[in-house]
Formats: structure tokens, C-alpha cells, sequence
């Protein structure tokens, strides 16, 4: 089968939109005080109103007891209703919930926040849409929007996080895993999605507390910003949305690659790998006769042992989900099989994703934004 090109264009840089709302997860903790001080409260005022949002969970100036009512009143405005449920679904026993959030300008994204016996994970959007226009996915399909920004994304984990501890998922969770493989390209999101990773991964009042190596940075294979990454400090998993090995093929499922080839990409993986010191993953959504063959598994473990180190790198292979108007499905059984046997005989850890949500569109690559 040919794989088809996507009709979209590319996009790097986001439709400029009206301005979000200033919002607490948007500042550092200098910041806060700051911004604190202006509204005419003492600097302590915004470590209380840190603890409560990143520590307690709450947004609910009402809930804030230790605070006068006065200070609350003007606390407030740090704490614009940044992103609004609009629709939420459930599967797999209620332990995949997905939510349609709003923003204030009327974009919208979605999370997925899934149970497992032993971690709770939320799938987190950096932005609305993507500009990626990769044919096999429907976010990328649906096109750009705008880029979330640093507290759009945030607040979708806090409320997650609270979620998880009151019981959605069925019983009482700690929320231990955040993954930005929503909706959007977050290294296209660059300084508002690491600005991001800082709030969820520093100690609680400053940030949820998160533990960086719970947290996963997507990408397509936006090579500057790879290298931009590996400098910031951040022990966080790289996952690369790599499809294909081949150049030829992968120009046509994922249009990026036409700026960046494999050989980049992959050498950008080393590098990050080397500076971080964590393993890599290599995503990989098997669609049949496509990108399935054994020569594609050959060639894959070939490339990812000389050009990254196998012990440096996981290929997590996706079973491909389907996407309305798409032609293309999973690979049969056997031949997914035969695919992670030929990957791991040459010594390349392989692994198949445990697929959720996609009885409601949760799953990989489904996510539309749509009611």
C-alpha cells in the first residue's frame, strides 16, 4: 500500500491569537511575590496561594480559609478559569477518562487521564491542533490553532492530579506520570512547554512535585530544539515519533522530515541521550503494509544501534488507531509479532503499548477536539 501525503501544509509558528489571561503556573516564584506586591499584599501572600493551587490542589479561592477575604478578592485574579471542561468521557472500566477543555478565547484540547495498578498518567495537549500534518493522525489533520500557554498546560495536570486523588479513576490515586503526547508538537511550543515542565517537576509549594522522570516530552524530530532541550537540565524521557526508517517513506508520514532526515534526527537522539543520561523512545505506529515489513524492523534496529547506542534507546510500537476518513489500519497480529521479534534479535529493546480510550477517541493519534 502507498502511503499517501498529507494535503496540509507544515506549520512551525502559531496563528497569534488574543492574549491567555495571566494565571499563578505562568510565573516563577520571584514572579509571584512580585506580581503580588503590585496588587498591594505582602510576598508571603503568593507562597500561601502557591501551596494551596500546586499543593493542595485547589483553585477555589473559597476553600482558602488562611486567607482575609480582602486578599483573596484580589488573589483572584492569578487564578483566571483558564481551560473549562466542556465534555468528559470514559472507558476500560473508568479508568481512561479523556476531557475536552475550552479555553478563554473558545480553542480547544484534550487530556487523558489513564489508571494503572501500580501509577496514574495523564496525556497532556501543548497546543491546539498541530502543525505537523502527519496523514495518519487526526490532530494533525485538523490543523493549528494556537499554542497553549505555560498555564493552559499545567492546569490540565493539576486538575488531573486532583481528579486522580478524589477517586475518578476508581479509587483514591497519586498522579506520578505526566506525557505531553496530546495534541499538538511541543518542541513547536518551546519556551511555554518547559516553562511547564518546570512548574510540574519542581517541590510543592513552586511547583506539583512531580518526579522529572515521570514526565515525557513528545516530538516529530524538531532537531534544534532536541539540542535546545538537552541543555535546559531537565531529566525528562524523550520520545521520538519516528514511524519509519526510511527517508523516503518517512517524508510522506511525517512531512517534517523533509526539513530533518532520519540521520539527524536519530544523531539529535544520541546527543540528548548522552547529555541527560536517559533512555530515549522511539515511537512507532505500525500500519499495515506501510511501514510493517521486516526490512523496515532491519533497518530500524540497524540505525537505532549505530547511530544512538541500543542501550540507549526503547522502540514502544503503537498499533495504529483509527481516524475518521483515514484508509490505513493496524498490522495483523502475526506481522506486528514477527516485527518486535526481529527488532529485539538485534539486541534493541521493543515493546508493544498497552492501547486505552479507544472506544472514545483517547487513544494515540485521535485526539480531534470535537464534541
Amino acid at each position: 500500500m502507498t502511503a499517501q501525503p498529507s494535503t496540509l501544509p507544515l506549520v512551525f509558528d502559531a496563528p497569534r491569537r488574543t492574549p491567555t489571561p495571566r494565571h499563578l503556573a505562568d510565573l516563577d516564584p520571584a514572579q509571584r511575590r512580585a506580581e503580588v506586591g503590585a496588587l498591594g499584599l505582602p510576598g508571603f501572600r503568593a507562597d500561601q496561594l502557591a501551596r494551596h493551587y500546586f499543593g493542595r490542589l485547589t483553585a477555589d479561592l473559597d476553600a482558602m480559609t488562611d486567607l482575609p477575604a480582602g486578599a483573596r478578592e484580589k488573589l483572584g485574579e492569578l487564578l483566571p478559569p483558564l481551560v473549562v471542561p466542556v465534555l468528559e468521557q470514559a472507558c476500560d472500566d473508568g479508568t481512561t477518562r479523556k476531557t475536552l477543555w475550552k479555553g478563554h478565547d473558545g480553542a480547544r484540547a484534550e487530556s487523558v487521564l489513564m489508571g494503572y495498578p501500580d501509577r496514574a498518567t495523564v496525556c497532556i495537549s501543548s497546543q491546539a491542533g498541530c502543525g505537523m500534518a502527519c496523514p495518519f493522525c487526526a490532530t494533525g489533520q485538523g490543523g493549528l490553532q494556537r499554542n497553549l500557554s505555560t498555564a493552559e498546560i499545567v492546569e490540565q495536570v493539576r486538575q488531573a492530579a486532583a481528579a486522580a486523588r478524589d477517586g475518578a479513576l476508581g479509587a483514591p490515586a497519586r498522579l506520578s506520570n505526566v506525557v505531553f503526547m496530546g495534541m499538538g508538537e511541543p518542541l513547536a511550543n518551546y519556551k511555554r512547554v518547559v516553562a511547564a515542565v518546570r512548574r510540574i517537576t519542581e517541590p510543592t509549594p513552586d511547583g506539583l512535585g512531580i518526579s522529572a522522570r515521570g514526565v515525557t516530552v513528545s516530538t516529530v524530530g524538531l532537531v534544534p530544539a532536541i539540542d535546545k532541550l538537552a541543555a535546559e537540565g531537565l531529566p525528562v524521557t524523550l520520545a521520538v515519533s519516528l514511524h519509519t526508517p526510511d527517508d523516503e517513506l518517512r517524508d510522506t508520514l511525517v512531512p517534517v522530515n523533509n526539513r530533518w532526515k532520519v540521520a539527524e534526527v536519530l544523531d539529535a537522539t544520541r546527543r540528548y541521550a548522552q547529555a541527560t543520561g536517559r533512555r530515549v523512545s522511539i515511537e512507532y505506529a505500525l500500519i499495515r503494509d506501510v511501514n510493517d515489513h521486516p526490512w523496515r524492523a532491519e533497518l530500524l534496529a540497524k540505525l537505532l544501534r549505530q547511530r544512538v547506542g541500543a542501550k540507549r534507546v526503547h522502540v514502544n510500537l503503537i498499533p495504529l488507531n483509527p481516524t475518521p476518513g483515514s484508509e490505513w489500519d493496524a498490522s495483523p497480529r502475526p506481522v506486528q509479532d514477527e516485527f518486535v521479534r526481529i527488532v529485539r534479535d538485534a539486541g534493541v529493546a521493543c515493546t508493544v503499548r498497552d492501547t486505552r480510550g479507544r472506544e472514545i477517541a483517547a487513544a494515540c493519534g485521535q485526539l480531534a477536539a470535537q464534541v
